[in-house]
């Protein structure tokens, strides 16, 4: 999204309050010692046993509620009912609000609203409500398909989704062409519904780009279902629930890979890159956005199968500390894309009024500017994105050590983790620099 560049790049490392190899060494630091402390202090697995605490019997009573369940339904289905509206209605310019609704308010905004209310995409999915209803007027269960979703394919074809995802936004040489991402949206909503019609409800779970996505970033919320009852939890007790399913390493490695390759798309590097090579720009950014997705997850896989398994199979070692990716991944989205959800995502609620570019103000929302607060205080999102990446790999650490601990020989239980702390210190000083360098 051509508007999206400026709105998240602002805060480089010219902004810090110290410099970057300062901010570098100290994030660096701060993992290192984290670790150390955890060893020391940590020496038993404390989350393999999530448990919770009951919620609220009110807010247990409202959330389990058919009205309050219907009542997302309906919320979902009328912002996709709006969403292709203006789709198909819209002009096709970035003025048509359907650009900021896919690229920042669900791409984005979704990661934000999961990671404080849970599940949102589940919760909301306009596709499970229509497959549900199909079911109903056929005599059929929404949770049964006609197949049983093979246990092997895993989250594998989420991780195809939101690779094609990012590859719409991050290398297709048309990310903002109204016909192209139209075209996208009607792909998934077409897999999404034969794929539910077959497999009912598993496929959605495993299979749906943004529910497995909102799914994974609902882990670190503190909310949490339990035998079918609302219960708050640590975020560290939730993300141990992940289950490690093949195509989990895929995931976390799209999401993590596509973010980083954002940043450096932006830095002053790969511009001169492109424009000096014989190959065109479209073609470099795909190798690109492959490499930096693959690389990712090599790494992870690498670092995992080093440690010592203590009777695990090594192939299974990555998608058991897979898991810990996601703070990690949270933490990049925080510190890449804030700018662009409220700064971008406050126009395009100001463009929503005016969906067809008729002059019209049907939420009230037209007169509405962004305040690029963050452009006036850059060393405030420096500050902001250090801050981020820091907590998350910290997060990160505990928990692979928690993991590493009911994996590992006693004997092991220090060694053993090295391997992928020395993978997590590089995400971090990698991800840093790609961060303040673009």
């Amino acid at each position: 999204m051509t508007e999206a560049p400026e709105a998240h790049g602002i805060g480089g490392s010219a902004d810090l309050p110290i410099p970057l190899e300062l901010a570098i060494s100290g994030a660096v630091a701060a993992l290192v010692v984290s670790f150390t402390v955890l060893v020391v202090a940590w020496r038993l697995p404390r989350y393999t046993e999530p448990g919770g605490r009951a919620a609220p019997a009110w807010l247990d009573a409202a959330v389990r509620s058919s009205y309050f369940r219907g009542g997302l339904r309906a919320l979902g289905l009328l912002l996709t009912a709006y969403t292709v509206a203006c789709a198909v209605f819209g002009q096709n310019s970035l003025t048509n609000p359907f650009f900021g609704i896919v690229y920042v308010w669900w791409w984005v905004g979704l990661v934000f609203a999961s990671a404080l209310l849970g599940p949102v995409w589940k919760a909301i999915s306009p596709l499970r409500t229509i497959n549900a209803g199909i079911a109903r007027l056929a005599g059929s269960d929404p949770d049964e398909g006609m197949l049983t979703y093979p246990e092997w394919l895993g989250y594998w074809p989420a991780a195809l989704g939101l690779y094609a995802f990012v590859w719409l936004e991050l290398a297709y040489r048309y990310p903002t062409e109204l016909g192209s991402v139209r075209l996208w949206c009607a792909i998934y909503v077409g897999v999404m519904l034969v794929g539910g019609a077959l497999f009912g409800n598993r496929f959605y779970e495993r299979a749906d780009p943004f529910e497995v996505y909102s799914s994974l970033i609902a882990k670190l919320s503190p909310w949490a279902v339990r035998e079918r009852r609302l219960v708050l939890r640590s975020p560290l007790a939730n993300l141990s629930t992940i289950e490690p399913r093949p195509g989990l390493v895929a995931v976390v490695a799209v999401l993590f890979g596509s973010t980083a390759f954002d940043s450096f798309a932006e830095s002053s590097f790969w511009v001169q890159t492109y424009q000096d090579s014989p190959l065109s720009k479209g073609m470099l950014d795909n190798a690109a956005l492959l490499t930096f997705c693959l690389t990712a997850g090599v790494l992870l896989g690498v670092g995992s199968a080093l440690t010592s398994s203590g009777g695990e199979v090594r192939r299974e070692l990555p998608r058991r500390y897979a898991h810990s990716i996601v703070p990690i991944v949270l933490a990049y989205i925080v510190a890449h894309y804030l700018t662009l959800f409220i700064d971008v995502g406050t126009q395009t609620l100001a463009r929503a009024s005016d969906p067809f570019g008729k002059g019209w103000d049907i939420l009230g929302t037209a007169s509405l500017e962004p305040s690029y607060w963050f452009s006036y205080h850059p060393s405030v999102l420096a500050t902001v994105k250090v801050v981020a990446v820091v907590i998350g790999h910290v997060v990160a650490a505990v928990a692979a050590h928690d993991r590493a601990i009911s994996l590992l020989a006693r004997r092991d239980q220090i060694t053993g983790q090295l391997p992928l702390l020395l993978v997590m210190i590089g995400f971090t000083a990698g991800g840093l620099y790609l961060l303040f360098n673009a």
